[in-house]
């Protein structure tokens, strides 16, 4: 395949979490740089959904559990004589680099943000929709006609107390990617079904097809299998259903 769309289904919590963090801080970093009011609000909206995935657990835990995870396995890469020793010595020092740098921080990540009014009033009423127009909050509406590069100042120091959390999730979700090439498979009729072995836990299921295919790979799972089902959906405005055409695709397991 030359230009692949990647689908991917995490089988467990954590790899979840990862995943969504990763998506907002991809549409914050998008965002942030405008100049636009409404690249501002959409920069305010990911980052309060930041902050709720993390005043829901204790991600900073999480993620130094799975990087001291990923450090035992690297390690035992040591002894293998085909390894790139330079490489895998540079990757355990990054590592090492963001454990020390989430030990340093005191308490929970970005829980001095749950004490600004200011983006407490904005989470509060984005409960409500469209409860954030001007007449309803409007110490942000001047805050959104101020000059762009105050509002970005502000907008980047509010984000700075997630930028090692952010780092760390990228290089788990990196080395997970890469843990496992793909490999060609055929769905039969449009389903594929694949049992695991609980013992090696699956971090993640990543499904490719390439770019214009008529599908879209719908993937549901658990520690002892996943199944792939392909769906067609000739208009948004009609409901998808699964193709009765075998198709042949890429299928990565990752297991790290």
């Amino acid at each position: 395949m030359s230009h692949k769309v990647i689908y991917e289904q995490p089988l467990n919590e954590r790899i979840r979490a990862f995943l969504r963090l990763e998506s907002l801080f991809q549409q914050v970093r998008h965002h942030l740089g405008g100049t636009l009011p409404w690249d501002s609000r959409s920069t305010i909206s990911s980052m309060l959904d930041i902050m709720n995935i993390f005043s829901r657990s204790d991600l900073k835990t999480e993620v130094m559990k799975e990087l001291d995870r990923h450090t035992a396995n690297l390690a035992r890469l040591e002894q293998n004589p085909d390894v790139d020793r330079a490489q895998l010595a540079g990757l355990l020092d990054e590592i090492d680099t963001l454990i020390d740098e989430l030990h340093a921080i005191n308490g929970p990540i970005g829980a001095h943000l749950k004490g600004n009014e200011f983006l407490a009033s904005i989470q509060q009423r984005s409960a409500i929709p469209g409860g954030t127009c001007d007449f309803d909050l409007p110490g942000y509406h001047y805050w959104l006609q101020l000059p762009a590069e105050d509002r970005i100042r502000d907008l980047a120091a509010w984000l700075e107390c997630f930028d090692v959390i952010g780092r760390a999730v990228r290089l788990i979700l990196r080395l997970t990617r890469g843990s496992t090439l793909f490999r060609a498979e055929r769905a039969e009729a449009g389903f594929f079904q694949k049992s695991l072995d609980p013992n090696v836990p699956c971090q993640m299921v990543r499904v490719a097809l390439p770019a214009g295919s008529p599908c879209f790979a719908e993937i549901s799972g658990g520690r002892h299998r996943f199944t792939v089902r392909f769906m067609e959906q000739p208009s948004v405005n009609e409901r998808a259903a699964q193709t009765g055409d075998n198709i042949d695709f890429e299928l990565a397991c990752c297991i790290i």
